[in-house]
């Protein structure tokens, strides 16, 4: 059996009952498993956060905090990596169901049968691995394709100025088109970088305390341009008495610009409103738009990774969910409040200085390793 703080791959296997994890914990090393056992959730879940393990073997009837519990708490930690689940119980159906919903990959019914048992964990061991596998995909592949990108986008712009002789004014105007195309697309990737990095927990924010008022500011005006271009009107209505919060400048304002860049994307007419209040030790910023709006079908999942709405203007399906990966490392909501045709409210709460309790120097253990390395993308709104 491996030591509690290996950080080798190890199978988790969670009972309350020693004979029970004792003949899971024989089963599995004869497979060839390093195993760590524990007999309570809540120290199973101390050892998850410490060293993640490759797979769970987890009771589901247990005294102060069952198997469900656990399963909740670490499906709603975003920190963690891809866990199989594999939950044991001795319940109907409905249990079964229950524990599914919550989060668990598979199960098996008492009293367990070894060659049962073993097939399950092979079988969820090949998911985990296919999944991690992915994600080291989606990785080196952005890497990978964000460089030729960036070198063409600067041979694009040296054809364009002349660098390599007189070009003409048709040849000019398909030039941008093609250096409009080929931003659009670095700036995807960026996107997809970022995601990745928050969902891998190798996202390092940098909390300072600044001025989040003067911040929204900024962006206001950086983005009052693209909005007169389109006849809107792009105003501030700060209301709240605080203007001071705790986090990552950069990465907060990306949020800021992602959103009014949003809502001048899909405003046609009308105005963008971008209000600040003040509820107790929290502050609430309000983006709302007289837009297009969001149908009711899409609004459950509008900030999940690659849903796009059905409008023909949807962009990527990233950019919202990389805002809410965001905030929620800010110890703050994002939400939505929507009618097709009208408008949409997207409204951001962050604990306010007084409130905060994320330290100078350190960041939540709960939503970001702060020892991981930073990696920082252009501020561009992305819907």
């Amino acid at each position: 059996m491996v030591s509690p703080n290996s950080s080798s791959g190890y199978i988790l296997a969670v009972d309350d009952t020693p004979d029970n994890l004792l003949l899971i914990q024989i089963a599995l090393e004869r497979e060839g498993h390093s195993v760590v056992l524990k007999q309570d959730g809540k120290s199973a879940l101390a050892q998850i956060k410490a060293s993640p393990p490759s797979l769970i073997v987890l009771d589901v009837m247990m005294p102060g905090m069952s198997g469900y519990e656990v399963t909740e708490r670490l499906r709603q930690d975003s920190t963690l990596p891809y866990i199989p689940i594999l939950l044991i119980t001795a319940h109907e159906q409905s249990s079964v169901v229950k524990g599914l919903d919550l989060g668990a990959d598979d199960f098996i019914r008492k009293p367990v049968k070894i060659d049962e048992l073993l097939a399950r964990v092979r079988s969820l061991l090949r998911l985990k691995q296919t999944i991690d596998q992915r994600e080291n995909f989606v990785s080196c592949l952005s890497h990978d394709l964000r460089t030729p990108l960036v070198a063409a986008d600067r041979v694009l712009t040296m054809v364009q100025q002349g660098s390599y002789g007189e070009v003409s004014p048709p040849v000019k105007e398909v030039l941008g088109h093609v250096m409009r195309n080929n931003q659009n697309l670095l700036e995807m990737l960026n996107t997809l970088l970022e995601v990745h990095c928050y969902e891998v927990g190798e996202k390092s924010l940098s909390f300072i305390q600044f001025d989040f008022k003067a911040l929204t500011a900024e962006v206001i005006q950086e983005l009052t341009p693209l909005a007169t271009e389109k006849g809107l009107t792009l105003q501030s209505d700060w209301q709240a008495e605080a203007s001071e919060v705790k986090g990552d400048r950069l990465e907060l304002r990306r949020v800021v610009t992602n959103l009014i860049g949003n809502a001048i994307k899909f405003t046609d007419a009308g105005s963008i409103t971008v209000q600040a209040a003040q509820v107790s030790q929290t502050l609430v910023l309000s983006v709302i738009d007289t837009g297009i709006g969001i149908l009711p079908e899409d609004q459950p999942c509008i900030f999940e990774r690659y849903r796009r709405g059905k409008h023909k203007r949807s962009g990527s399906g990233l950019g919202l969910h990389l805002c809410q990966q965001i905030v929620q490392a800010h110890q703050g909501t994002i939400a939505l409040k929507s009618t097709s045709g009208q408008g949409s409210t997207f409204t951001v709460s962050l604990p306010t200085v007084a409130s905060s309790s994320i330290d100078l120097f350190t960041i939540d253990p709960s939503t970001i390793d702060p020892s991981r390395i930073n990696l920082s993308t252009a501020n561009q709104p992305n819907a």
